[in-house]
């Protein structure tokens, strides 16, 4: 089967290789209005005693009661006389705030030198809302030090979740390129090629991009109705199913490249070397990659709609990376490159250590090793 699919791409590379391009960059579409937000009891099944008491508490007092911020305020800098109207002034400003409904002091220390204040949002935990609402709050900060001589902070566990969901979003990029960059140096040393560790990466990339593109479209957003309970997604999914599925993914190149590399450099044409290769390799790739698969859709078993999520992201990334970016974008490229795929300039492979992946100084030793014992033997 796998020599009857990689003759299929051989005889139309370039049109396997746009169809998978359009259709996962298609896919990747609705990434671009990706939310993260960590779990809540708002986000629980539902149905369960926590969802019900989440849900009765916001028709009750509005979405915002599930939300509550606190807000320190120190003033052991400002003078007895001026701290209460400081603290008036500040109670003020939160309660004019957009998407505030209220601000009351929960409570001061026995110098009256410190006040926490409660701030109650318009909004639930997970509302895109919230968090402009907390950045507004944030925002009197400067200018209440500066006319009063106190400061604050707002905290809570909705500031607090909003902050994690705001750093693990803001580091997605960077993480994201540190692998890939990673990923280029290290299959730049095992198979000593530029073009073969660039579309390894790149594919990779779009694999990823489908693969938050179509979660965000069913879980996110509840398109084609799979699910009857959207939520924003885990705050933590991105960045483990990227670090889980990455490794999957350069499993899969190697096992597959590896064997191409091996024809090509034993003799065989570029386009021989990497249908054999591809022939030899699919079985790996197709077993591990069904086997992985059916380990992350097992967790969408468990009643729970992080891990639900968790487990159909990781499932399907494993099926996207596997089964169209390395089974059909990578030989199609490999085709339209011919002998430039494994093309790398003279000064660089000086330069590179040799990693020796195919074995072939334990062979010089076998070959020395046997003509020692033949000479030997003779004398």
């Amino acid at each position: 089967m796998g020599l009857l699919w990689v003759r299929r791409i051989r005889a139309h590379p370039f049109l396997h290789l746009v169809a998978g391009v359009v259709l996962l960059g298609v896919l990747a579409i609705p990434a671009a209005n990706l939310t993260l937000a960590m779990p809540t009891d708002g986000t629980a099944k539902l149905g369960s005693p926590q969802r019900n008491a989440y849900e009765m508490t916001e028709e009750a007092f509005g979405p915002g009661r599930n939300a509550p911020m606190i807000a320190f305020v120190d003033l052991a800098n400002v003078s007895e006389q001026d701290r209460m109207p400081a603290l008036q002034e500040l109670l003020q400003d939160f309660a004019t705030t957009e998407g505030g409904v209220n601000a009351q002091i929960a409570g001061m220390n026995e110098a009256n030198d410190a006040a926490r204040i409660m701030i109650t949002p318009t909004t639930g935990a997970t509302d895109e809302a919230t968090t402009t609402t907390l950045e507004h709050l944030r925002d009197y900060k400067g200018e209440f030090e500066e006319n009063t001589g106190g400061t604050y902070g707002v905290t809570g566990i909705t500031p607090i979740f909003n902050d994690i969901s705001e750093k693990l979003n803001s580091v997605l990029v960077p993480y994201i390129a540190i692998v890939l960059v990673l990923a280029f140096f290290v299959l730049l040393l095992v198979f000593r090629s530029i073009w073969v560790p660039l579309i390894a990466a790149a594919g990779f990339g779009l694999s990823m991009a489908a693969t938050f593109g179509i979660t965000v479209a069913i879980f996110q957003k509840g398109m084609f109705g799979i699910i009857d309970d959207p939520q924003p997604i885990l705050s933590f999914l991105p960045i483990m199913l990227i670090g889980l599925t990455f490794g999957l993914a350069m499993d899969y190149q190697v096992f597959l490249v590896t064997r191409m590399r091996e024809g090509f450099v034993h003799g065989k044409t570029a386009g021989n070397a990497t249908s054999n290769g591809f022939k030899h390799g699919a079985r790996t790739v197709t077993a591990a990659a069904l086997i992985m698969i059916s380990v992350f859709a097992a967790f969408m078993l468990i009643d729970m709609p992080f891990i639900k999520t968790m487990g159909f992201a990781l499932a399907v990334g494993v099926f996207i990376d596997a089964f169209i970016v390395r089974m059909m974008l990578i030989p199609a490229t490999m085709f339209l490159l011919d002998e430039k795929a494994w093309w790398i300039p003279k000064w660089l492979d000086k330069l590179l250590p040799n990693m020796d992946i195919e074995g072939e100084a334990l062979s010089r030793d076998r070959a020395a090793l046997e003509a020692s014992q033949r000479e030997k033997v003779k004398n």
